[in-house]
């Protein structure tokens, strides 16, 4: 199972939820590939928001050696299930996959827990720490749920 998740500048949201499926799947003993991307390549190479690795590091999910990339079409074909954090993203991810598009790969992720409510994870940006707290918690509950539905793929 190869699996994606993406947020706009993959700095903060999507990082985290990378984290956090990677250390979940393997306590399931799953060999999952989880990796993330966002739809702007506004930081490209650099390493997820402070805020991302602190709160991950408290609840012992090492993200800091993760670097920022943008999505590519050819991403579409790589991975079985494309996770992104809101409608935006889902519509971004889209127009960049062009012809390779296939919707039944791109879920916005809290769907997994509240199927066909179409919610939205909220962009920590520019809060504080306890809404990257907030954000791990949403991203930790789809997570569990992800395990839960595909673990014998």
């Amino acid at each position: 199972m190869k699996v994606l998740m993406v947020c706009l500048g993959n700095i903060c949201r999507s990082p985290l939820a990378e984290g956090i499926l990677t250390a979940k799947a393997r306590a399931a003993g799953l060999s999952w590939q989880i990796d993330s991307a966002g739809t702007g390549g506004y930081h490209i190479g650099e390493p997820p928001h402070s805020l991302s690795q602190k709160v991950a590091a408290i609840h012992g999910i090492d993200i800091s050696s993760q670097r920022c990339r943008q999505f590519r079409a050819a991403d579409m074909n790589e991975f079985d299930r494309i996770y992104v954090m809101d409608s935006d993203n889902y519509q971004e991810v889209k127009r960049i996959s062009g012809d390779l598009w296939n919707p039944d790969k791109v879920v916005l992720i809290l769907n997994e827990l509240m199927p066909g409510t179409n919610d939205t994870v909220p962009d920590p940006w520019y809060g504080t720490e306890k809404d990257y707290h907030h954000v791990f918690g949403l991203l930790s509950d789809a997570c569990d749920r992800i395990i839960e539905k595909y673990h014998t793929v």
